[in-house]
């Protein structure tokens, strides 16, 4: 009799609940970046690059946006559990460069994967907060947006990512600090 083996991935999710139902994504971990992965414009053609890295403080999105042989972004992303139903707001704290970024999450419904943006802006060298409410993310496809999606609910969201596609050639870099998904507090 041969023998049977299940190979299993693993990822070291730092993702913690709070009391107050708080999800949160701790960046300044040693072992964050590992959960993300890499998506660059190569996979249509172009050259960009970008990867995420522990810099010993954050986690670090960072490479070299191109426009060459048609070329234009540089992605990252990370599976998460799942949302309580009750979350209506992400919050991104980051270090930017000053360049346009969009934060995305990717929900799954009825087997068909749909993926919704937020752009944001950000201030070289300066540490901001960033608040984007669920009811104001975009669904796109390709960079297109789709008209008829469903509204985006915290309960489908099974990804989040973060991209550049500013078309201005040259490096960036968005040092990351916490990804916070929220609730309003419930009154009594």
């Amino acid at each position: 009799m041969g023998r049977r083996f299940l190979l299993v991935a693993s990822f070291i999710f730092t993702i913690t609940v709070s009391a107050s139902g708080t999800t949160m994504i701790d960046l300044t971990q040693p072992s964050e970046y590992q959960n993300w992965q890499a998506t660059n414009d190569n996979v249509m053609g172009g050259i960009s690059q970008g990867h995420m890295t522990f810099d010993g403080q954050s986690s670090r999105f960072s490479g070299e946006l191109s426009l060459a042989n048609n070329g234009s972004f540089s992605s990252i992303n990370r599976p998460i559990e799942s949302l309580p139903a009750e979350v209506d707001r992400v919050e991104l704290t980051l270090i930017g460069d000053g360049r346009l970024y969009q934060i995305r999450l990717a929900t799954w419904r009825n087997g068909s994967r749909i993926t919704y943006k937020h752009e944001f802006s950000t201030v070289k060298g300066q540490q901001q907060k960033k608040v984007f409410y669920l009811n104001n993310f975009q669904a796109v496809f390709r960079g297109r947006l789709i008209y008829d999606a469903p509204l985006l609910a915290a309960r489908d969201i099974k990804q989040v990512g973060l991209l550049i596609a500013d078309k201005q050639p040259g490096p960036f870099v968005l040092n990351l600090i916490q990804i916070q998904f929220k609730a309003l507090p419930k009154s009594d």
